[in-house]
């Protein structure tokens, strides 16, 4: 239990502790390079005077103190390393700038025949400062990687912000643009351009009190046409970069809560076991006076309080484990602040490890509480239910096939929980390969992805954990069915059945819920996808789909085997007067 329900509360716990620990780091990019209140993106088309006009419309708005630029972008291919990719091409002053001055991190600021790159982009590249690359098919070198607050980092770019500025050839692609930055002089950048009217500019803004930022953005941005700049504040630009830490804490959250379903179901038949074995003790304390209600009381007791326990070492797993996801990338200087967590978050975590508990445990208890006393000191075994249907279907098959219908028939709770442990896992795995179709059709470029590579990052580690625990979940309730089939067990070996058919029986038994549990669990993964990708429905390569359905009964098999043979060749004659006894 602690295991189980540690695993879920600990992804509970690195999703939730995430919560905002970018913003440090932004805010210190944002000191060190002057970094603007608002940027304005004026779209390629306009005339020169057009462009003016506009400009001198927004340094005059109420509430404006300071500028810079308008600076020329130019949106071109970069190649270096082999590799090629679009790119943001702005063209800048020799000397610094006194709003949006990106922090050189390595180099220099730009020169005659120098290119500065944004060092996240330059990471995804593999550049370095020294290097040669093209722009447009011309050669540049690299004369530094610099940071800045004004641009969201690689793979945010402008389009994150508002895509007016981007190119219809890159909108108009299946892939979501994202192009990187670099800053060169600006005759180079302007050079760089098709022609003088696929020039955009960018304008920096500092206003009186930048907490209004937001509301000066919407405010011009309220009568956008085509032709008109889309301005964007600088919280806007902190929530993009926020987006590296956001996706692995979304995608956290979620492995938590199917940990903690899968916790459930796979607890619910080891609490059943536990109150098997606890049957005399039951009957101990209702003949003592105890009433059905302190008897469940009880029960419940013990299990809320190992809850509690695997929820606190999940508290700590969880906030030790949260710092390497917390990194925010080469785009910003600085670190993190170290992750923390709210009250309200720690209540919620202990509550979801309470919930857990309670779902697992209440019926089990409620059941051993209305045991009669005197049935709970003999402590008998629950005769089988005779159902004339079954028996009719189970004598035509195979042995082995015969002894597992019987036995899955026996439990059915226990069936419905092993179909509901399948069907989360293959939920969990059909979302993770849904999510890797998705970012394969629409962010497959030549680069590195830094957001991409950390939810891939978490996606592995999900997927490995989900898988650990549905292996464990499954050996339990293989072992749990097992222990209670004994006796039968031994009757069937004593009526001719081979301890290899035996064993092949409690095999079947895990099998028959494993396919209804596959069938169900491929399409909530692609229903979970679409909501993780807000309303973008992916379907993965019908070749994956196939193999999920085909290869889970296989894995049970496999996994049930192991736990099945255990012990099958001890004598009947042993195990029935243990039974017995």
């Amino acid at each position: 239990m602690i295991l189980v329900i540690g695993v879920a509360t600990t992804t509970l716990t690195i999703g939730l502790a995430l919560y905002g620990v970018t913003d440090k780091p932004y805010q210190q990019t944002r000191a060190a390079t002057a970094g603007p209140d608002v940027v304005a993106s004026l779209p390629a088309g306009p005339s020169q005077s057009a462009v003016s006009a506009v400009v001198d419309a927004l340094i005059h708005a109420s509430g404006v103190t300071g500028h810079s630029g308008p600076y020329p972008l130019a949106f071109t291919v970069i190649g270096a390393r082999g590799r090629t990719a679009d790119v943001m091409a702005e063209g800048r002053d020799l000397a610094p700038a006194s709003i949006d001055q990106p922090k050189p991190t390595q180099g220099s600021w730009v020169r005659d025949g120098g290119v500065v790159v944004e060092r996240s982009f330059a990471d995804a590249l593999g550049v370095h400062v020294g290097d040669q690359v093209t722009l447009g098919g011309r050669s540049f070198r690299v004369v530094g990687t610099a940071v800045t607050a004004g641009l969201p980092a690689y793979p945010g770019g402008l389009c994150s912000m508002g895509c007016a500025s981007i190119p219809a050839s890159l909108l108009h692609s299946s892939r979501f643009p994202t192009p990187g930055l670099v800053w060169l002089t600006k005759p180079a950048a302007r050079s760089l351009a098709t022609s003088a009217g696929s020039l955009s500019y960018l304008l920096n803004l500092r206003l009186a009190n930048p907490a209004q930022a937001q509301a000066f953005a919407i405010a011009h941005n309220a009568d956008w046409s085509p032709t008109e700049p889309i301005l964007s504040p600088w919280q806007r630009i902190l929530d993009v970069d926020n987006l590296v830490v956001e996706n692995a804490q979304q995608a956290m959250r979620i492995g938590g809560w199917l940990f903690g379903l899968l916790a459930v179901a796979g607890l619910a038949v080891l609490v059943g076991r536990r109150m098997v074995e606890q049957t005399r003790r039951v009957g101990l304390l209702k003949a003592v006076g105890g009433t059905p209600g302190l008897v469940a009381s009880v029960l419940l007791a013990e299990h809320l309080v190992l809850a509690l326990a695997a929820a606190a070492v999940g508290l700590v797993a969880g906030w030790l484990a949260a710092p390497p996801f917390a990194r925010t990338g080469a785009g910003l200087i600085g670190t993190p602040g170290a992750p923390s967590l709210t009250v309200s978050a720690i209540v919620l975590i202990l509550a979801v490890a309470l919930a857990v508990a309670l779902a697992a445990t209440l019926v089990p208890a409620i059941r051993a509480a209305r045991t009669s006393t005197v049935g709970a000191l003999a402590d008998e075994a629950r005769p089988p239910r005779r159902r004339a249907w079954l028996i009719a279907i189970s004598a035509r098959l195979p042995v082995p096939m015969l002894l597992g219908l019987r036995l899955a028939a026996r439990r059915p709770r226990r069936g419905v929980l092993s179909a509901l442990s399948i069907a989360i896992t293959v939920t969990g795995i059909v979302t993770i390969l849904a999510n890797d179709s998705y970012l394969a059709r629409h962010f497959s470029h030549d680069v590195d992805d830094p957001r991409i590579d950390r939810i891939n990052q978490m996606m592995a580690m999900i997927t490995i954990m989900l898988v650990v625990l549905a292996t464990i979940n499954m050996i339990a309730v293989t072992w749990a069915t097992k222990l209670d089939a004994r006796r039968s067990s031994a009757l069937s070996r004593a009526l001719g059945a081979t301890p290899g058919q035996v064993g092949a029986g409690l095999s079947a038994a895990q099998l028959l819920p494993a396919l209804p549990g596959a069938v169900v669990g491929i399409p909530a993964g692609i229903y979970l996808c679409d909501i993780f990708r807000h309303g973008v429905l992916t379907i993965p390569p019908p070749g994956w789909l196939l193999l999920v359905l085909l290869g889970t009964p296989l894995v049970v098999a496999g996994l049930t085997a192991i736990p099945s043979r255990l012990g099958a060749h001890r004598s009947v004659a042993e195990i029935l007067r243990s039974e017995l006894a």
